[in-house]
């Protein structure tokens, strides 16, 4: 599945926590959801503290240990020092922890706990920016890795001036920066990460070959445009140019939803497993956000521009997520316990590595969350909200008990 060598694989036991703990975040984020309301605005404090429990201790945690194994792959070199990422995932559970207490109950947090997931991530960009150094091949995807690490380092400083804005009372504009903030990571990191991820592992879990590239090459370019021209347009406080960039982004990921179509036209595995329905309901997820994004940046109501948001990062972030978990920790595993048996004893074939019942619940639970609750917020129905969140903190105690399953499997 993974071209990894030995040489240059990470030891299982670093790459563990951040599944483990990432999947901890994802629960306890999803059980707080029901304390919000269908009309909560996202400029609401509890929200920030929420965003950033999910984002930094679900969705970067995981990104990051996949990061681990994926870096390898795609650069086809081994990381400068992968001993960092023993150090990555404590600093980023402690800094997430104290920048959500920071947010809901103690201010004063904030700035240690910035600082904290601040070392964390400039850690992650040491090995990262040293790694792709001794790179010789210079693909697409390696031109994804090091644009989106320049984007994640600006978005992490514009944060944690905004931390020390809140908890040290430094002079910072939260309102002019904070959708840069959230662009500049989102945008700039989450999304063209999982843009250039997904040219590499799309095609390889659905057999597909001989597809067309140019729509994922634009739609990286147009994206980078946009985020560049977003972060320029709150610069000089400038409510055109971030009407634009917003358009730009829109515009890129749709090429991207056509790229995606053109790897699926081409796919040879034609199962219908755990992962290629993830897949589903995240790109179709990310289908029904953009045309609700656009509506939001033309000016509809807060409730739509919600709903897009909702969608995008609960529907299209976390199903391409949680899918890939079934992929990629099932390979660890066997690539740790079971590799050095090949030839010698009878092994597991990885399609047996995951639970498949508890998986499949996950998935019903979790689908059913994100449409209930996105309706409940497009109609501002706080009835319909809590049961999707209910729904999908159900999915989430699955998602836990499948990721323990699996990283236990095969251990007497």
């Amino acid at each position: 599945m993974f071209n990894v060598s030995r040489e240059f694989a990470p030891p299982f036991s670093l790459i563990a926590p951040f599944f483990v703990i990432g999947s901890i975040f994802y629960l306890i984020a999803t059980l707080l959801l029901p304390m919000f309301g269908a009309d909560t605005s996202h400029f609401d404090i509890s929200v920030v503290g929420w965003a950033h429990l999910f984002l930094l201790g679900f969705v970067m945690m995981v990104i990051f240990g996949a990061m681990a194994q994926l870096v390898p792959v795609v650069l086809e070199v081994g990381h400068f020092s992968v001993d960092f990422y023993y150090l990555i995932w404590p600093l980023l559970t402690i800094g997430t922890i104290l920048m959500v207490i920071g947010f809901w109950l103690a201010p004063g947090l904030l700035p240690y706990g910035g600082m904290m997931v601040l070392i964390a991530m400039l850690t992650f960009l040491a090995d990262t920016i040293m790694t792709l150094r001794k790179v010789e091949h210079i693909s697409l995807t390696v031109k994804t890795v090091a644009v989106t690490n320049g984007f994640l380092l600006l978005g992490i400083l514009v944060g944690f001036a905004m931390a020390l804005g809140i908890g040290a009372g430094v002079g910072v504009d939260i309102n002019k920066w904070l959708n840069a903030h959230i662009v500049l990571v989102l945008g700039g990191y989450v999304t063209l990460t999982i843009m250039g991820m997904s040219l590499i592992l799309l095609p390889m879990f659905g057999l597909s070959h001989g597809f067309d590239e140019r729509p994922i090459n634009l739609s990286f370019k147009v994206m980078v445009g946009g985020v560049l021209a977003y972060l320029a347009g709150a610069a000089i406080d400038s409510q055109v140019v971030r009407f634009l960039a917003m358009l730009t982004m829109l515009g890129a990921m749709s090429l991207y939803l056509w790229q995606i179509w053109l790897i699926y036209e081409t796919r040879a595995r034609k199962e219908n497993d755990i992962w290629f329905r993830s897949m589903v309901v995240g790109y179709g997820s990310l289908a029904f956000s953009l045309p609700l994004g656009l509506l939001a940046a033309l000016g509809a109501p807060e409730n739509i521009g919600m709903t897009a948001v909702w969608f995008l990062v609960m529907g299209f972030f976390t199903f391409l997520i949680n899918g890939h978990l079934y992929k990629i920790i099932p390979f660890l595993v066997w690539f740790e316990r079971y590799s050095p048996l090949v030839g010698k004893q009878k092994v597991p074939m990885l399609a047996d590595m995951y639970p498949k019942k508890m998986a499949d619940y996950q998935f019903w639970f979790s689908a059913a969350g994100v449409v209930i609750a996105g309706i409940g917020l497009l109609f501002q129905s706080d009835t319909m909200f809590k049961a999707g969140a209910a729904f999908m903190a159900m999915g989430a105690v699955f998602l836990v008990t499948s990721v323990n399953w699996m990283m236990k499997f095969g251990k007497e």
